[in-house]
């Protein structure tokens, strides 16, 4: 069986007749680091809801 890191060192040919089903690299579409900011909003509002109920019941 071939090793892993062979198949991945190879790159694609110049002229693909097929397109890649999982391209690389980033894009307008990968909304990276700020595609996430609902998520910490919410997790971070539950933080404080807590501490806010724990300070005033404490």
């Amino acid at each position: 069986m071939a090793d892993d890191r062979d198949f991945y060192s190879r790159d694609r040919p110049d002229h693909p007749r097929l397109a890649e089903d999982r391209p690389r690299g980033g894009g307008p579409e990968d909304p990276g680091r700020r595609g996430h900011w609902p998520v910490w909003a919410v997790i971070i509002g539950i933080v404080v809801v807590i501490v806010l109920v724990t300070v005033l019941l404490g």
